[in-house]
C-alpha cells in the first residue's frame, strides 16, 4: 500500500515515515500543503495521513480539493486539534478518520488498513480470493491451511491483487500502487514478484490479461 504522509514537522514526518515502512507501507512524505496538493494530484495513494497545520496551504484546503477530484484515497487526519468541533469539520470536509497527537503507531497502522480495506469494498479483515488466504494485520499468506513464505514485495503485490478482485491493473498501476519515490523498480519486477506468487501458489490464481495486464478474478473472491 502506498502511503503519502502530509507533515511539516520534521521529526514527526520522519517518524511517521520510518514506522510505517517498517510496517510494509511504502511511503512518500510531504512537509508543506502545496506540494501534498501536487503529489494527490499525479500519484495514485491508497491512503494519506495528513496534518492541518500546514504551511503554504492548510490541511483542510488540501482534504477539499482532493475530495473535488473524486477520488477514492482513504484520508486520515492526524493533528494536535483536538476538539470536538475541529473533528466535526475534519470529517465534513471529507476526511475518513481522525486521530489526535500523540498517538500509537500500531493503532495508526491498523486505522489505515481498516480504511482501505473498506474503501476497496471489503468488511473482513482478512482477504480471501481462489483459496489463498491474507492477513494484512498479521502480514501472513495461507493456502490449502498450509502457511506460504513470500517476500515482502511478494506480500505487496498479492495484497494489491486481492484487494482489486475482479479488477484489472497494468504493470505501471501495479506499480503505482507499491513503489514510493526514489525506488529503484527493475522493468520486469512485477512480471518477476507474479511469476513467483504462482509458483508459490498455483498458475491460475493469477490470469494474465494480453497487453493489458493482471487479474484476480472477482468470482474466485470467498469470505472467512
Amino acid at each position: 500500500m502506498r502511503v503519502l504522509v502530509v507533515e511539516d514537522d520534521a521529526l514527526l514526518g520522519d517518524a511517521l515515515q520510518v514506522g510505517l515502512t517498517q510496517a510494509g507501507y511504502s511511503v512518500d512524505w510531504v512537509k508543506d500543503g502545496k506540494q501534498a496538493d501536487s503529489a494527490l494530484n499525479l500519484e495514485p495513494y491508497s491512503a494519506v495521513v495528513l496534518d492541518l497545520g500546514l504551511p503554504q496551504l492548510s490541511g483542510l484546503d488540501v482534504l477539499k480539493r482532493l475530495r473535488s477530484r473524486t477520488t477514492n484515497t482513504a484520508v486520515l487526519i492526524l493533528t494536535a486539534r483536538d476538539t470536538v468541533q475541529d473533528r466535526i469539520i475534519g470529517l465534513d470536509s471529507g476526511a475518513d478518520d481522525y486521530v489526535v497527537k500523540p498517538f500509537d503507531m500500531g493503532e495508526l497502522t491498523a486505522r489505515l488498513r481498516a480504511l482501505v480495506r473498506r474503501l476497496n469494498g471489503h468488511t473482513n479483515p482478512v482477504l480471501c480470493v481462489g483459496g489463498v488466504t491474507l492477513d494484512p494485520a498479521a502480514h501472513t499468506v495461507h493456502y490449502q491451511d498450509q502457511a506460504i513464505d513470500i517476500s515482502g514485495r511478494e506480500f505487496a503485490v498479492l495484497h494489491t491483487l486481492m484487494l482489486n478482485a475482479g479488477r484489472v491493473l497494468s504493470r505501471q498501476q501495479i506499480e503505482n500502487k507499491l513503489y514510493s519515490w526514489g525506488q529503484e523498480v527493475e522493468s520486469n519486477a512485477v512480471e518477476v514478484h507474479i511469476h513467483h506468487l504462482r509458483r508459490k501458489l498455483y498458475t491460475q490464481l493469477i490470469e494474465t490479461i494480453r497487453g493489458v495486464g493482471y487479474l484476480m478474478p472477482r468470482d474466485k473472491t470467498t469470505t472467512s
